[in-house]
């Protein structure tokens, strides 16, 4: 009991002097203040949490290190990130989780960056930094990470000046116990100048602070718009709620979205922002992320999505009698509807739900990876799963829909790239 006093009494012994260090940070500057108190609060109250459950449990977790694919391993290993997933499917919610969720991505896929062809270890040959980084794997995940290493920003070097009218995807996790400084940024800046640059204006910010930041951590986003003379022209913050998740460290899903001027941003099914002028027509942006945190507490990504358009669905489906889209989303291999295609199945069924008299044939088709009896057997299973969700979820009648799949037999173009793989992969309703 003694033992359990003292280390209770040494943990307590520590706020007055975090509370200072905080109060140290005044003089910075304004910026500078708020970030330090932030960061300074959270990580008094965690530890002041964690003195407890160790002296309740008498058990010393710790900090797990969960990263690995560093150059000093084996290059044809492809070594993964533990990261103590209780439950690997954890991370998948039904469909009805996300019926707020009303994002749709672009009709026109432009860039895909899956990392697959980069080998683990080494940095995305695609992409430029002023900081460091190596593509890993996820112990539970699918696929390969992009995990930024230390504080600095990193850009797609293909991708180049964004459209006024485009969806911004990715997924984003981070390691445990990370809490006090795992922050991501995504810029949309000036295409004028360097994009590694620390100037401000004509650009629009968005802070993301994930599920995936800790284990018992709160989302946390920030927005920031400066003009082109550099000018703050608009800021709020906003702190989220965590969704329920067994995986740990619970994957995010971040969509953002501009339509001219408007600016869009979820985390996961909730909607975070929605500024109508946001953007100005006379800049043009480019994409910048960064990793404003610890080398310690990385943050990771894959699944980078940039599309074109706002999709005009009703038209296409009713009108045109096609309707391709790219926004029903499966994991590898798998015949399980993805909740975030929740936004575009809501569309179809209001159009189909609107003209009782149509029918469609949905059609699944792959990419070339793998067996091709597979390949065709996965797309009539996914093509049915949609008809399925369309059904259960949106009470589309049965009657009206016909399923198959082509697996990859009718490619949309070349299988060569990530993002040519990625636009192969699609869900097409025809008007029968």
């Amino acid at each position: 009991m003694d033992m359990t006093h003292s280390r209770i009494g040494a943990i307590l012994a520590t706020i007055p002097l975090m509370a200072s260090l905080c109060m140290a940070q005044i003089n910075i500057g304004d910026k500078l203040e708020r970030k330090a108190k932030e960061r300074l609060e959270r990580k008094v109250d965690k530890t002041i949490d964690k003195g407890f459950d160790k002296t309740e449990e008498g058990v010393d977790k710790g900090a797990k290190e969960a990263t690995k694919g560093s150059k000093d391993k084996k290059p044809e290993s492809d070594d993964a990130v533990d990261s103590e997933v209780e439950d690997p499917s954890g991370y998948q919610t039904s469909l009805r989780a996300y019926s707020k969720f009303d994002f749709v991505p672009g009709d026109q896929l432009i860039a895909f960056e899956d990392f697959s062809q980069d080998a683990v270890g080494d940095f995305p040959a695609r992409w430029n930094t002023n900081s460091s980084g190596e593509v890993v794997t996820v112990d539970g995940a699918e696929g390969r990470w992009f995990k930024f290493g230390g504080s600095g920003m990193a850009y797609p070097e293909s991708l180049g000046v964004l459209p006024e009218q485009f969806t911004l995807e990715f997924d984003v996790t981070g390691l445990e116990e990370q809490v006090s400084c795992s922050d991501l940024y995504v810029y949309l800046r000036t295409a004028e100048g360097s994009l590694l640059s620390e100037k401000v204006d004509g650009m629009v910010r968005l802070r993301v602070v994930p599920r995936g930041a800790g284990t018992d951590g709160e989302p946390y986003s920030e927005v920031q718009v400066w003009d082109r003379e550099g000018n703050d022209a608009m800021s709020n913050t906003r702190s989220l709620t965590a969704p329920a998740s067994t995986m740990r460290p619970p994957i995010s899903r971040v969509s953002i979205q501009r339509q001219k001027g408007r600016l869009r941003m979820y985390l996961d099914e909730e909607k975070v922002w929605d500024l109508p002028r946001a953007f100005s027509d006379a800049i043009n942006y480019r994409l910048v992320l960064e990793n404003n945190g610890c080398e310690e507490q990385p943050i990771l990504i894959t699944n980078l999505r940039v599309a074109v358009g706002a999709p005009d669905v009703r038209n296409k489906l009713i009108t045109d009698g096609r309707l391709v889209t790219h926004g029903i989303l499966f994991d590898s291999g798998k015949d399980q509807v993805k909740p975030e295609s929740y936004g575009t199945l809501k569309e179809i069924a209001t159009a189909l739900n609107e003209n009782p008299s149509v029918k469609v044939r949905i059609i699944g088709h792959t990419d070339s990876d793998g067996d091709d009896a597979k390949n065709l057997d996965l797309s009539k299973r996914r093509a049915a799963a949609v008809k399925d969700a369309l059904i259960t979820e949106f009470k589309v009648d049965a009657g009206r829909m016909q399923t198959d799949g082509k697996g990859e037999s009718d490619p949309a173009g070349p299988n060569d790239t990530p993002a040519g793989k990625a636009n192969n992969r699609r869900v097409e309703f025809v008007k029968l």
